[in-house]
């Protein structure tokens, strides 16, 4: 077994140092003796066939039972590593690809009983976990960073307003937000860009938080959340915002998606998506995270997406690449996590917490050494109802920014 890791992962391994013990004792090097040193160790035999057989899935099983280590370093620079090879695959690895590339389909077949299945998987979890890492106004994708050195809360308040620019509120506009996880971005859209706000999800636990916090706020009337599947959705609306949703819909329900999109979308209207995408072309679903994260999900390509569009009768007005922002984000949430790693093995157990330190880390370098990215697709059904040049989207964002100020309150001196 240790010959075999040795070969196979020295054929592999051809950037970067990373030292490999194996469960027997014996250690080798792989890679160019580039970059920062990283150290692991496997503890079983067991846990050394699995990654030769199925690296993709394994890899992530046997450190979240505590069977692969990382004894310099961390799990993140150990991905790191792993993740910016010239192939992005080791060569053994292809054949399940392909295999896991037909199925696809089966896999994403997301009908409304099974979409809410998988969304509860992930999203009904002990609401404290997200506390851990997520921003106070709970915004679990993408910020947005207007500059380096913006804290994680700035940069999702960045995010939500630069949507709320793209989609061009007024003030009573009917907007549907479909998937609108703890209500902060209908909250923000009702509250700062006046609109009159329906957010669907299928979370009951989202569901739940969202409509106690627009009571909180008392925007009850402006911001209301519903337990209902994007499919079933009736009435017009001026604006359609989706964030973070669409990589749950499955390749094979994207047609369906836009022409209900379509349907719903008043004819002067706007409709924005914020997406995950992959800039390497159609791809599978990483087993690892569709087993134990995010389950009928998957990350699309444009060239997937924009034959959709076309066909359901919505016109592109604009796309907008967000490239390093959600690694930034990624090393937010995970920096956090790390931080009250032990709370969250008080809320579960230790594999828990290995499990979502392995996640945080995949994720966070997948954008950083692949082809992951972020993209924004604002959407009309005729020409003319966005403005010709871009220049808006600024201007915008500078008379909201002024509306925040206006909504923070005044700090007093003390005696007053």
């Amino acid at each position: 077994m240790d010959r075999l890791l040795r070969y196979f992962l020295g054929q592999f391994i051809r950037r970067g140092t990373m030292t490999f013990t194996t469960a027997r004792g014996a250690r080798f090097t792989c890679g160019d003796g580039t970059g920062e040193p990283v150290a692991v160790r496997f503890l079983t035999a067991d846990a050394e066939r699995r990654v030769l057989l199925n690296p993709e899935l394994a890899l992530g099983e046997v450190f979240m039972e505590g069977a692969f280590v990382v004894e310099n370093g961390s799990i993140a620079d150990a991905l790191a590593i792993l993740l910016d090879q010239p192939e992005i695959l080791p060569r053994w690895a292809w054949l399940q690809w392909w295999l896991r590339y037909l199925v696809r389909h089966i896999q994403q077949f997301n009908p409304p009983s099974r979409s809410k299945q998988n969304v509860a998987h992930h999203y009904d979890l002990d609401g404290r976990l997200y506390s851990l890492f997520l921003d106070a106004d709970r915004q679990y994708s993408c910020a947005y960073f207007d500059t380096p050195d913006m804290t994680l809360d700035d940069a999702q308040l960045a995010k939500k307003r630069h949507l709320a620019a793209k989609l061009l509120i007024e003030r009573g506009h009917r907007l549907l937000d479909i998937g609108s996880g703890w209500g902060g971005l209908g909250l923000y859209l009702a509250e700062t860009a006046g609109a009159d706000v329906t957010g669907v999800t299928l979370s009951t636990e989202q569901l739940q938080v969202s409509n106690a916090r627009a009571a909180e706020k008392n925007l009850a009337r402006s911001a209301k959340f519903v337990l209902e599947d994007y499919r079933t959705v009736s009435g017009c609306f001026d604006r359609i915002v989706s964030v973070g949703m669409f990589e749950h819909v499955g390749v094979g329900f994207y047609e369906t998606y836009f022409r209900r999109c379509a349907e719903l979308l008043a004819d002067d209207g706007v409709m924005v998506l914020h997406s995950i995408g992959r800039s390497s072309g159609p791809d599978v679903s990483s087993p690892w995270i569709a087993k134990y994260i995010f389950p009928g999900g998957y990350i699309p390509a444009l060239s997937e997406v924009i034959p959709a569009i076309e066909r359901s009768g919505l016109l592109i007005c604009d796309i907008e690449i967000l490239r390093l922002h959600y690694a930034e984000t990624l090393k937010a949430w995970r920096e956090r996590f790390m931080a009250r790693r032990e709370e969250a093995v008080r809320l579960y157990d230790e594999r828990f917490a290995r499990m979502w330190e392995f996640y945080l880390a995949a994720a966070e370098m997948s954008f950083r050494k692949q082809g992951l990215m972020v993209f924004q697709i604002q959407l009309a059904k005729r020409q003319g109802v966005v403005p010709m040049t871009r220049n808006y989207i600024a201007r915008e964002e500078s008379r909201l920014r002024g509306v925040e100020q206006g909504q923070r309150p005044r700090l007093q001196i003390a005696g007053e």
